[in-house]
């Protein structure tokens, strides 16, 4: 427990110094949509091989060019400084190719087909190689080592019923747009289903005496196998390849269900492949996050144990002899109850360059932390290590022959590089160790942002237990002042409030507009422990409602600064449920407005959504075996209570909660005569991803819910972006 307070303690102090020095040595301009908007946007860092170069992509919209540009960068990991290579939109999963200064990439041509491409960094002016293309769009390129001068590759791709790479702007159009369905699932997300489906292909690339790069005809790997593969689920190693797949045979709708499957490879030339299953008794959930340590000989991935809950705890499994075909895996951390000494949900595992020790990426208490353990299931006696304990780690890769490259965000930095030490960090109790690499931090010191006006509380639940709330105050804030409050709720419900960036729902953004922000993770919230997600279950209106009552409470009690009288409540997804559940409560009286993005507003059509596991577990059964559990928690049977202003967003791609849910609120509202709006985007799902479209809705919920607290309109500011929207 020390070490792990050291190292996150190191790890707080590296990033609060730098970020309060560029607050309050540089602060010129106010943070709006606009500004946040218009932030570079990093990938995640790739080291080269010896630990000195970085790959990394910046993406950075521009509101008067109403485009992105878009840079492949190299980061000099012993300064900091980088260059740029290529500015080329086209250029896609970049990547290292074996030692020295060359990179590969893919290429996406006019026609719909893909390219390949090697390039040298410390010549970027040079002519690249093409060294093959495909006939069609592909992404998720990863690479091995497979002997002296050959590389295994491996990419995902659409593929027709043929197997063969499916081609969008090589396919016929047809006359008719009719389609009919006969299983489920009939959409997905933001799409309707199609024939086609996501497959993996491998290949090699060899290098000949002349210095040319050979790329052998790709092979599509689950070719007649029925099987389909999420997109980036899968690995390489140097004695094969890894990959995800759901169980065919079963109803996609109605299961979580899906298994790893090894394919034995040692040229990535094979025409016809052997695909194996890989066994896991007792557990026959959803798998993930398949990983080969450094040899290629083991392999370590995730998996759940329940069938149909896609929130289930992640278990972590090993492989030690995935060459031996019919070994079983074992599980890390086990215990005689099943529920494992662990008490976390990892979703990403990397091992390390010996691979003696696995590294994991697990919520804890409202962050992505990043911990390590020996990758022998019998050394894992003692609980996981934290490597990095503040903000959310997106990524970990090797850098050299003893550091790890690590990818944060947070709060108030989009992307933060650190070099890690591991044994240095562990052997300083936390002390040293950890180094800033590259940080986006001076793109927003023009804002005044500041980890000092991040703080966080626990308060007591609706039972025996403690809530988490994130507190979020401007950059202007004044002791002996008091400000209006931003009743923030997450979506999920099995999701959290983590210390982590979004362009989506800023937090910081609603508090430089004057608000104090309180974010909670009420019972359903994912990284205080499997039970606590677990106890949503059946209890959408209930626990999780009163754990917010309670909050409200606690403000009310403590937080002295807030004006509780200029309160708003906000809350997209089951945030947008919870706020909708509120309108028909007696806490929904306090607010003097409500914003609901995306919400669900009738639990009982519920059945339109996509994914039928997940209303079947949150609600304990299915409609017709258990209709009171549906409506037990339904807000629009407490429509007669409604009465507080409320403005209503819902997007036409949205399929897992269907437009009718947004247009059914907003109906009642305006048939009772309660001030509302409607705002939708026909283009935009659950998320709004399109700065234009993103802009205007901030200005649409910042002028509604600023005009019922006595803010000003963010529509008056001089936001020159803003402005140039409404004009076009």
């Amino acid at each position: 427990m020390l070490l792990k307070m050291r190292t996150s303690l190191s790890f707080v102090s590296l990033l609060a110094t730098a970020l309060v020095h560029a607050a309050y040595s540089n602060q010129t301009s106010q943070y709006t949509p606009q500004a946040m908007l218009s932030l570079p946007r990093r990938g995640t860092a790739i080291p080269n091989k010896d630990g000195t170069l970085a790959l990394y992509t910046v993406a950075t919209y521009s509101f008067e060019e109403r485009q992105y540009a878009n840079e492949l960068r190299v980061l000099q990991l012993q300064n900091g400084t980088s260059r740029l290579f290529s500015n080329s939109s086209a250029i896609s999963n970049a990547n290292w190719l074996g030692d020295g200064d060359k990179i590969i990439w893919l290429e996406s041509e006019d026609d719909g087909s893909t390219t390949f491409f090697v390039g040298d960094v410390s010549a970027p002016e040079t002519k690249p190689t093409s060294v093959g293309s495909v006939p069609g769009p592909i992404t998720n390129l990863k690479l091995v080592n497979i002997s002296n001068g050959t590389l295994g590759l491996a990419f995902t791709g659409q593929v027709s019923s043929d197997g063969s790479l499916y081609n969008p702007n090589l396919a016929t159009t047809p006359y008719t747009s009719g389609r009919t369905y006969d299983a489920l699932l009939v959409r997905h997300w933001d799409v309707y289903l199609t024939p086609e489906r996501n497959s993996i292909w491998y290949t090699s690339l060899s290098k000949g005496l002349n210095a040319y790069y050979t790329l052998s005809t790709p092979v599509n790997a689950l070719k007649g196998s029925g099987l389909e593969s999420p997109p980036s689920s899968f690995d390489i190693g140097s004695q094969g390849l890894a990959f995800v797949a759901k169980d065919p045979t079963l109803n996609q709708a109605n299961t979580t269900k899906s298994d790893v499957y090894y394919i034995p490879l040692t040229t990535f030339q094979e025409t016809a492949p052997k695909i194996h299953l890989i066994s896991t008794p007792g557990l026959q959930g959803a798998s993930n996050s398949p990983v080969f340590s450094p040899s290629g000989s083991s392999l370590a991935f995730l998996r759940m144990k329940d069938i149909s809950y896609e929130s289930d705890k992640n278990r972590v499994l090993v492989v030690p002899n995935v060459s031996s075909l019919n070994s079983t895996a074992t599980e890390f951390y086990n215990s005689t109850d099943g529920n494992g000494s662990w008490d976390s949900s990892p979703s990403l595992l990397f091992y390390s360059q010996d691979g003696a020790t696995l590294y994991a990426v697990a919520e804890d208490l409202a962050r992505d932390k990043l911990f390590s353990f020996p990758s022998d299931p019998t050394q894992a006696t003692d609980l996981p290590s934290t490597i990095v304990g503040q903000g959310t780690t997106l990524d970990v890769r090797h850098q050299g022959a003893n550091k790890i490259l690590v990818s944060v965000t947070g709060f108030f930095d989009n992307s933060v590089f650190f070099s890690i030490d591991p044994h240095v960090l562990a052997n300083s109790n936390g002390s040293s160790g950890v180094a800033v690499a590259s940080s986006n931090l001076n793109s927003l010191s023009a804002y005044g942002l500041s980890l000092t006006k991040i703080s966080e509380f626990y308060y007591q639940g609706d039972g025996d237990y403690l809530i988490h709330a994130w507190i979020i105050r401007p950059s202007f804030f004044v002791e002996g002042q008091t400000y209006p409050l931003l009743f923030y709720i997450h979506g999920g419900p099995q999701s959290a409030t983590n210390d982590e960036w979004s362009t989506q729902w800023n937090l910081g953004v609603f508090a430089e507009q004057g608000y104090i922000v309180v974010a909670f993770n009420p019972t359903g919230s994912t990284g205080f422990g499997q039970r606590f997600t677990d106890s949503v279950q059946n209890q959408w209106g209930g626990r999780p409602y009163n754990d917010l009552v309670k909050g409200w409470e606690y403000i009310e009690a403590n937080l002295t600064y807030i004006d509780t009288d200029r309160a708003v409540a906000v809350g997209a997804g089951f945030g947008g449920y919870m706020v909708n559940w509120i309108q028909g409560q007696a806490l929904g009286r306090v607010f003097k407005a409500l914003f609901t993005d995306n919400g669900c507003f009738n639990t009982v059509a519920l059945y339109s959504t996509d994914e039928l596991w997940f209303i079947q577990h949150d609600f304990n059964g299915t409609l017709w075996n258990n209709y009171e559990n549906y409506e037990r928690w339904n807000p629009a049977a407490k429509t007669s209570a409604w009465n507080t202003s409320h403005l209503i967003a819902h997007n036409d791609l949205n399929y897992r909660l269907p437009i009718a849910e947004g247009l059914s609120a907003f109906n009642i509202l305006q048939d009772k005569g309660i001030k509302s709006k409607f705002l939708n985007f026909p283009d935009e799902d659950a998320w709004v991803t399109n700065p234009e479209n993103s802009l205007i809705w901030y200005e649409t919920v910042l002028n509604f819910l600023n005009e019922q607290v006595g803010l000003p309109a963010y529509s008056s500011s001089e936001d020159a972006a803003y402005k140039a929207t409404l004009m076009n």
